[in-house]
């Protein structure tokens, strides 16, 4: 790559984010750990829907020490909703282990980040360039499009090859002098202007260095990948009642939500889920039966490339409760509690068709 580019892209680049990038509350911050906590709940989310989850994490867990030494399911409740609940497991271990090995502080290069749990290629580069100004780059989805085009290399977005030769562009192209703001404003580039489809190409400040602009069809590059097939799931759960109380249980092995509480429920293989499948659940596994059962809203979720549709009934239980099969606890919780609970989102949507939450 000749000098003379590289010097003439960063320039481009980083005068357009002085300019026009977003106010977002972990770009106020230096704080190591803050911005390792964003960059985590970054990861296959959206801005919007980081920024108050972000704010009432660092008000609970201000430091990597207050997170190394809370609870586990403290950490999944305020995770709640946000998905991707590994991503909190992984940070808390993650705080563990900074604690245990480094003295509650982050270090600061990058090979010793990425022997850290959670914390891949990318995540290091985020933190080791944006906290602490290490010249190290990083490629996310959004670094991914936008070198595609601007050097119109072929191949879609996961592919390896394709991933390889990015990850050597970002290396090459990185500021040694502020290369958290680069970094910064590649991502940034991706995500305003650079995007999937409709890419405003006349406002982009890379516009004549970029090949597929020059080429005329940017949004042939990076190629689609092959889609995936979408999986249909159907599962019966039970909204049951005691004095007012809800009970969750917490299986012994989850396939998403591993240490999570949730509704007693059972997948069935043809839809709609029946409510015989749920009693037999109910009475093998929880000792319980449910009194006149009703039968709520359905209500759908998507997790990856499935798709779930929930049948649920609402009934007062009756029997004396146990935890048995899957499940290793079990227990009536009351709305307050209920509110602060660690809940997947398929299980609040059923709760809120009961009008429990």
């Amino acid at each position: 790559m000749r000098v003379s580019f590289q010097q003439n892209f960063r320039k481009k680049l980083l005068d357009w984010y002085q300019k026009y990038k977003r106010d977002l509350p972990w770009r106020r911050s230096r704080d190591p750990y803050a911005i390792w906590v964003s960059e985590i709940m970054l990861q296959q989310t959206q801005v919007a829907t980081v920024i108050p989850y972000y704010e009432r994490f660092l008000k609970k867990f201000p430091t990597i020490a207050a997170l190394a030494r809370a609870e586990e399911e403290e950490v999944l409740a305020l995770w709640a909703g946000l998905g991707y609940y590994r991503r909190a497991k992984l940070l808390q271990r993650g705080a563990r282990a900074v604690a245990e090995r480094h003295g509650g502080r982050l270090p600061d290069d990058p090979e010793a980040l990425r022997e850290l749990p959670g914390i891949g290629p990318y995540t290091a580069g985020a933190i080791a360039s944006i906290a602490f100004q290490r010249p190290s780059p990083l490629v996310d989805g959004n670094v991914v499009r936008v070198l595609a085009r601007v050097f119109a290399r072929k191949g879609h977005a996961k592919d390896a090859r394709l991933q390889k030769e990015i990850w050597a562009l970002a290396a090459d192209l990185v500021d040694p002098k502020h290369p958290g703001d680069f970094n910064q404003a590649l991502m940034e580039l991706g995500a305003t202007l650079c995007r999937v489809a409709l890419p405003s190409c006349e406002r982009c400040p890379v516009q004549g260095l970029c090949a597929a602009r020059r080429d005329g069809d940017p949004e042939a590059f990076p190629e689609s990948p092959p889609p995936q097939k979408t999986l249909r799931l159907q599962r019966a759960a039970a909204v049951a009642l005691r004095g007012g109380s809800v009970l969750l249980v917490k299986p012994r092995a989850a396939r998403w939500f591993q240490g999570l509480w949730g509704l007693p429920h059972e997948y069935c293989a043809e839809a709609p889920a029946t409510e015989a499948a749920l009693g037999e659940c109910l009475r093998s596994h929880l000792g319980l039966a449910l009194l006149r059962p009703q039968a709520l809203p359905a209500t759908t979720h998507a997790i990856t490339q499935h798709r779930i549709t929930t049948w649920a009934w609402s009934g007062e239980a009756r029997g004396r409760l146990k935890a048995a099969g899957p499940y290793e606890e079990a227990r009536f919780f009351t709305k307050k509690e209920l509110a602060g609970a660690a809940l997947p989102n398929f299980d609040r949507k059923v709760l809120a068709a009961a009008k429990l939450i």
